[in-house]
């Protein structure tokens, strides 16, 4: 049965999963803002916290929809953006710099989950120079001036919008934007060529990039059609492959060991002369960098993700019953989608388009 997130709230508080599963963040009973990705992660209690939209001057989305004045504001809070992974930050951030380039004097403070994965802190940490202020959660409601501009935006997998809209959208959307005014030249990541990545060497060789992995085995390549899938890029391009994780194809090299950090993945995407992926956040870094790719979407629509990048050949692998989910590792899920994948290979033309050549 779904969790009814609010139906403790008369009581004084959420339950333990309510509080986890609520729509946006959370205030302690001590007045401070926490991040529920927190409190699961270190198991720390939960109960009794409350919504932060319920305090006065704090606009969530998912409450009450809004317009965000910011022409009349001085600084804004972004509390609890944008997310636990890489891929919804890269978005959630593009947000950002629509707000920053419509109104460049704006003192934009931006609010994270402390125990958000490393790898995706370190893109905060590259991008914080030109958001403004990025601090870690908790911090004290009261710090958070009266008068500023405060959006919460937290917590955001569990808001209804978000499965429902493109990501973009959805984000411009959770801080107070009309979508319809930002063009689709200012959605696809374009900031990412301005981050201060390491030098690349001049002296290596030509590329393509095949990123199988997704953050569930549901929306990865299985592993039963890497090899074919390498050799198709080979025969295509007639380029070296390179990639995260071991595949058996004598054009194939696993370069894992050479990203040991966020701005080297970013590097390696950047480079790559065509990217295979069925990872989001490569596919979102790709369209940044102007890197034609090849994208697998199974569980969630491609205008979900892909809509505005001119140069993602998007492919749905077909399967029937299980759009939507976010996570699968069941073996009848997996055995699904390695058939959809054998019917898409069947087809020699499908996999690149006719401009997809180097």
């Amino acid at each position: 049965m779904p969790v009814d997130p609010d139906k403790n709230l008369p009581d004084g508080g959420f339950d333990e999963l309510a509080a986890l599963s609520h729509p946006g963040s959370l205030l302690s009973p001590t007045g401070e803002i926490v991040a529920s990705y927190d409190l699961e992660v270190t198991g720390a209690p939960a109960a009794g916290f409350r919504p932060l939209s319920t305090a006065p001057g704090i606009l969530h989305a998912n409450t009450a929809a809004f317009t965000a004045d910011y022409a009349a504001h001085r600084k804004v809070h972004v509390v609890n953006g944008m997310g636990v992974t890489l891929g919804d930050s890269i978005i959630g951030l593009t947000a950002i710099f629509a707000i920053r380039k419509r109104y460049p004097s704006i003192d934009i403070a931006l609010y994270r989950p402390t125990r958000a994965p490393r790898y995706v802190q370190r893109l905060y940490e590259l991008a914080a120079p030109m958001i403004g202020t990025v601090r870690d959660l908790p911090v004290a409601l009261d710090s958070l001036a009266r008068d500023d501009l405060k959006i919460d935006i937290g917590n955001h997998l569990f808001w209804p919008a978000f499965a429902a809209r493109p990501m973009i959208d959805f984000f411009l959307w959770a801080l107070g934007m009309s979508v319809a005014d930002i063009p689709a030249t200012e959605k696809h990541n374009g900031w990412l060529t301005d981050l201060p990545l390491p030098p690349w060497p001049d002296d290596r060789a030509d590329y393509v990039l095949f990123c199988p992995n997704a953050s569930t085995p549901v929306r990865s390549i299985p592993e039963s059609m890497r090899a074919r899938l390498v050799e198709r890029l080979w025969k295509r391009f007639g380029l070296p492959v390179k990639g995260f994780g071991t595949v058996d194809h004598p054009h194939y090299d696993d370069v894992t060991p050479l990203v040991p950090d966020t701005a080297d993945f970013l590097n390696w995407v950047k480079h790559a002369r065509h990217l295979m992926t069925s990872d989001t956040a490569a596919l979102h870094i790709a369209a940044g960098f102007d890197v034609p790719t090849t994208a697998f979407f199974t569980t969630i629509a491609p205008d979900l993700r892909a809509r505005d990048y001119a140069r993602c050949h998007a492919l749905s692998v077909a399967l029937p019953g299980l759009q939507g989910i976010h996570a699968s590792a069941r073996a009848a899920d997996l055995a699904a989608l390695a058939h959809a994948y054998d019917a898409l290979l069947a087809d020699e033309n499908r996999l690149f388009r006719e401009d997809d050549r180097l």
